[in-house]
């Protein structure tokens, strides 16, 4: 498998707050974001990684080349500006496979790429996204597009996720000018005249380009990455029923305070696409959750139900399912529903009188969970 990542752009929306370095070296949780990059492809057979690069390229050679990697490389390097395009047929001089993956150095679209197929010429990784103006929708029928459309808001529609599977054989790039536009001198033709294939990637997205995003990705990526670790864990456990937390394992933590509305749950990247996984995987999968909010006052036994109808709704729309959410709402330490006792495992066990402690496992964030599984006599798999 060859990818060519690039690398090449100005970052000129985010020199803000990044400066003097190249967009795919900002730096998102303590790393460059070049890095996780990297880690999404180490996870597929990728055997070869041609960098295009071009502004202050010097920092993602030496950054390339000071460590050991499970691929070759080469630096297809622009001595000036020569577009996506350019860029790519640039660095397509550097390939050796007829099927050539491209991938944006500036997003993160973690995509299955051994699942990604290969349609005609060209294939596009598309991906669904609801409430939208920054994006153009790309507007395709089956596995066609037809056409992109300008930018505006839209409540929802598919994106070009900026990662492509060109077929060399028939995609050629040699009659087009040395600096040109992928998006305007390629896929829009090829769209207009129906040779163009579209492929749902259904995975996490982020742009890093504007600072607003670029702050979100310094959670999130890596939320990414302790979720999918999480999530092949919890797959490989012998076990029939899966138990698992809420808050910092489904949606982000709040520190000092609680999740009191549906307008304050975030998501962890990727979670909704692992549930799903897991409920093809699980006879059973239950929600054991300590909401000490209720309890306080902070908010209402309803605001919490319409949390969890919220959730309950997205988990089936992503294809997954919760057979049963328990919650224990007590301030009293010793509640013996509250975690870490076992009162909301066996409240469960009453329910589900198939349910076995060393047929089931539990996951979650917290050394109150890691407790909660051991008084429980289940193993204990931990995000983050």
């Amino acid at each position: 498998m060859e990818v060519i990542i690039l690398a090449g752009g100005l970052g000129t929306r985010l020199r803000s707050v990044v400066q003097d370095i190249p967009k795919c070296m900002a730096p998102v949780g303590g790393r460059p974001f070049l890095a996780y990059m990297l880690d999404w492809l180490k996870m597929y057979s990728v055997d070869h990684v041609v960098f295009s690069v071009g502004y202050l390229k010097e920092r993602i050679i030496e950054y390339v080349k000071g460590r050991e990697w499970s691929f070759t490389y080469d630096f297809a390097m622009e001595e000036t500006p020569l577009g996506t395009g350019g860029g790519i047929r640039l660095a397509l001089g550097y390939c050796r496979e007829e099927t050539v993956y491209v991938v944006n150095g500036d997003s993160f679209f973690p995509v299955d790429l051994e699942a990604m197929p290969g349609m005609g010429a060209l294939t596009l990784a598309l991906q669904h996204m609801e409430k939208f103006e920054r994006y153009g929708a790309v507007t395709f029928s089956g596995t066609r597009i037809s056409a992109f459309q300008e930018k505006t808001y839209r409540e929802e529609g598919f994106i070009n996720g900026g990662i492509y599977a060109l077929d060399r054989s028939r995609l050629d790039l040699s009659a087009l000018p040395e600096k040109f536009s992928f998006e305007k001198e390629v896929l829009e033709p090829l769209a207009a005249g129906g040779q163009l294939c579209g492929w749902n990637g259904d995975s996490y997205f982020i742009d890093i380009g504007i600072p607003e995003d670029y702050a979100r990705a310094q959670w999130e990526i890596p939320a990414w990455f302790s979720v999918r670790k999480a999530s092949e864990a919890v797959l490989k456990a012998d076990a029939d029923t899966l138990f698992l937390d809420r808050d910092g394992v489904i949606n982000r933590l709040r520190p000092g305070d609680y999740v009191k509305s549906w307008e304050e749950f975030e998501y962890l990247p990727g979670i909704l696409q692992a549930i799903r996984a897991w409920s093809a995987r699980f006879r059973h999968l239950i929600l054991v959750t300590n909401q000490r909010g209720v309890g306080k006052g902070l908010m209402s036994d309803a605001d919490l139900s319409r949390i969890h109808a919220h959730l309950m709704k997205d988990i089936l729309d992503a294809g997954g399912r919760l057979d049963l959410i328990l919650t224990c709402t007590s301030v009293d330490d010793a509640d013996p529903r509250r975690k870490p006792h076992p009162g909301m495992f066996e409240e469960a066990c009453a329910l589900f009188p198939d349910i076995q402690a060393g047929r089931s496992v539990m996951l979650g964030d917290t050394d109150s969970d890691a407790a909660f599984a051991s008084a429980c006599g289940m193993p204990f798999i931990r995000l983050g």
